[in-house]
């Protein structure tokens, strides 16, 4: 039988709207684990990047389950153990669980998951009531040189992100971080309302936690943890006020140990086109996240001298043997 050319463009049309995308075929069913309660950072990763990935189709299905305790560290030792080799497996994972697993001394480490890729951060800024005579963070540090035992600060949990940044502030100033005078609160607004009071000389807190009471002239922010100086900040970064460092909370999503380069390939492509997308691009303005995106060997270096920094300044302070 013969088919004239208009009949097999025809024919191929139909045949074409038959079958799925390669792109739908391939879509995997996905499980991500939040090594946390519900409601907190990792959790809000893993249940907004399952969201974007089933927006965007990148994924057919994904499933979110919650496993919390240890900073993480429960988590990551039972994904560790369960999953190994399961390239339909993830886990949010990000800087708490550096200072988690040092200070727990975890038998399970970060260098025992694949790294796939650093999606988001929050910025930590440095803040003094309005009334401190406390005018910027060079005045800041040089009170801290001085005599660190005098500067109290006030933040979060012991060993995470708030408690890091002001043990290496006083390192990086010149004087000893064994000898900061953090005070940690289990909740921000514990931590927020000690500064508010005046109970202490400075806070420390995600950027986003102290702006509605910078708007509101009741605290006055030094300086934020930034590589450069941020558009709708008025405030200068650490590196500015002569303390070269920066610092942030950042979160990841790794695949289990033992997956093949093929899969950990495959899920890097499938988060770099998720970044690209508007869907993720909204979650990140509707969440208020910053946008730093990392994979492949620079993500593994990174990950590698956080541990390091991280472990050493516990070490400094006392926090791990």
């Amino acid at each position: 039988m013969k088919f004239n050319r208009r009949t097999l463009i025809g024919l191929m049309l139909i045949a074409g709207a038959a079958l799925p995308s390669a792109a739908a075929a391939e879509a995997p069913s996905l499980k991500i684990m939040a090594p946390a309660a519900p409601g907190g950072g990792w959790d809000q990763t893993a249940r907004s990047v399952a969201q974007a990935l089933a927006e965007t189709g990148l994924a057919k299905s994904v499933q979110v389950n919650n496993v919390p305790g240890a900073g993480g560290t429960i988590g990551i030792a039972q994904f560790v153990n369960s999953a190994k080799g399961d390239a339909t497996q993830l886990m949010a994972s990000g800087y708490v669980m550096v200072g988690a697993i040092a200070t727990n001394k975890s038998p399970v480490t970060i260098d025992q998951v694949t790294p796939i890729a650093r999606l988001t951060g929050e910025w930590q800024a440095i803040a003094v009531p309005a009334a401190s005579p406390i005018k910027s963070m060079k005045e800041l540090g040089e009170m801290i040189k001085a005599d660190p035992a005098k500067v109290t600060w006030a933040g979060g949990s012991a060993g995470g992100p708030d408690h890091i940044l002001a043990a290496l502030i006083t390192k990086n100033v010149g004087a000893d971080p064994s000898k900061t005078n953090y005070i940690a609160f289990s909740g921000g607004g514990e931590s927020l309302g000690a500064l508010l009071g005046g109970k202490v000389t400075a806070g420390i807190n995600s950027l986003s936690e102290f702006m509605s009471q910078v708007k509101a002239g009741k605290l006055r922010l030094l300086a934020v943890s930034t590589p450069n100086r941020l558009p709708d900040v008025d405030a200068p970064t650490l590196k500015e006020s002569g303390i070269d460092l920066e610092l942030s909370n950042w979160r990841m999503i790794v695949a289990p140990p033992g997956i093949a380069a093929e899969d950990r390939a495959r899920l890097t492509k499938m988060f770099e086109d998720l970044a690209k997308s508007e869907a993720w691009k909204k979650t990140l303005t509707t969440k208020g996240w910053d946008d730093i995106f990392l994979t492949g060997p620079a993500l593994d270096e990174f990950v590698k001298a956080e541990q390091a920094r991280t472990t050493a300044v516990l070490k400094d302070v006392g926090l791990v043997k």
